[in-house]
């Protein structure tokens, strides 16, 4: 049976701040999933049309009466005014939460920016929650002027019943065990992550690519910018990957981006010489050839071109004769190694900072051992591998905030 999930918090997209790009994260990937998706706020809008989104002013954290109220709590005061709210307001969450199975509710349950919404909350049946606890009140000096002994304060230093516990880090999930005095393995961490299409704008050319090649989950990616022509020396490119893989034990990959070359009729042949060599190498499923993805071949425009550069990890370009290195520029402006032949056009534009190996008279095995020195000693390659398998927002609900909704 399809779920349906509330978020609740007191502004959601497309209002802009951290907790609000959390939710937005989270609608979108719950409901890819499969589960229904309703997002409840005080501020917002819709954003993705796929999610229900209600919006109830008395949710926010600037509605009128909400700061009114929060003055006198600041004060140590809870008025009459208070309890009136938290009224009403507990009659629009019965309606907002309606139907649904579990509410995911961001700050409500640890920060004091809305106690009558906090209140109303606590005193509601159904449906489960999970708190979602990226800020805490209590342990935060900017706002301890504002707290006090004794309810409604004390809502956001208790064990509420029926509820799963979620902060976004282990720092933050050591300190909210110390405030509600439970052991730190009663509290789930689920760290935000990333979400590397929106984050580069990716072409959709290049989001089929990495879907349909699992790109994402590689631990090491080598782009090959060329046609598929004898003088790139691709069979080379594919003996190392293979050398590569085989010594470090990891799922490296190899893009070549271009189709074979037009002009020479022998390039045909050198084509089935390469689909052989994978074959042999076993790396039909590691060394990737663009054009084969599509009918008529795919080409990547320039702007796709560009986001490769910004996914992979290396440069590899093997090439026996070039006149000039523009790959080696390009790959410079993106910021990734660049590792090439030893020829002149390679020299001129790489320099110093590009590392060389002998096209036709060094090993497979000697050059993939100095790519694996090179990339081991950069720690922006290990950063980007992790953050690309452990970090990516599909990745994470799938594994972390899915699992949060199945009943205890």
């Amino acid at each position: 049976m399809t779920k349906q999930i509330a978020i609740l918090h007191y502004a959601s997209p497309p209002v802009v701040g951290g907790v609000e790009s959390t939710i937005a994260y989270h609608a979108r990937g719950l409901t890819d999933l499969g589960c229904r998706v309703r997002v409840v706020s005080g501020d917002g809008g819709t954003f993705d049309d796929r999610v229900e989104t209600r919006v109830y002013p008395r949710f926010s954290s600037k509605h009128s009466g909400v700061l009114a109220v929060k003055k006198e709590l600041d004060a140590g005061i809870v008025s009459p005014a208070f309890e009136a709210l938290a009224r009403q307001i507990g009659e629009d969450l019965q309606a907002a939460l309606e139907g649904c199975d579990v509410c995911l509710a961001h700050n409500t349950h640890s920060l004091n920016k809305n106690l009558p919404l906090t209140a109303a909350l606590a005193q509601m049946q159904s449906p489960r929650c999970v708190a979602w606890c990226h800020d805490l009140a209590w342990t935060n000096p900017q706002y301890l002027p504002e707290l006090h002994n004794g309810y409604p304060w004390d809502l956001l230093r208790q064990v509420w019943p029926d509820t799963r516990y979620v902060t976004v880090s282990e720092a933050r999930r050591e300190e909210l065990a110390g405030l509600l005095n439970i052991a730190p393995e009663q509290i789930t961490v689920v760290v935000p992550g990333v979400d590397p299409a929106r984050f580069f704008q990716w072409t959709e050319t290049t989001q089929h690519i990495v879907s349909r090649l699992g790109l994402l989950d590689a631990d090491g990616i080598l782009l090959l910018p060329a046609r598929l022509t004898r003088r790139k020396n691709i069979a080379l490119a594919l003996r190392v990957l293979a050398s590569l893989r085989q010594r470090s034990g990891q799922d490296f990959r190899l893009i070549v981006t271009g189709p074979p070359g037009p002009h020479n009729p022998a390039n045909p042949g050198y084509l089935g010489e390469l689909l052989d060599l994978r074959r042999e190498l076993n790396l039909t499923a590691a060394a990737h050839f663009l054009y084969e993805l599509s009918d008529p071949p795919l080409i990547p425009d320039d702007t796709t071109m560009a986001n490769l550069y910004q996914l992979v990890d290396a440069l590899f370009f093997p090439s026996v004769q070039e006149g000039f290195g523009i790959p080696v520029l390009e790959a410079g402006l993106a910021g990734v190694p660049v590792f090439c032949s030893d020829i002149p056009a390679f020299r001129l534009t790489g320099r110093q900072d590009a590392t060389y190996f002998h096209p036709l008279n060094e090993s497979a095995e000697a050059i993939a051992a100095r790519i694996l020195d090179v990339l081991n000693a950069y720690p922006s390659h290990r950063l980007r591998g992790r953050v690309r398998r452990q970090y990516r927002w599909e990745t994470l609900i799938r594994e972390s905030v899915l699992p949060l909704l199945e009943v205890e």
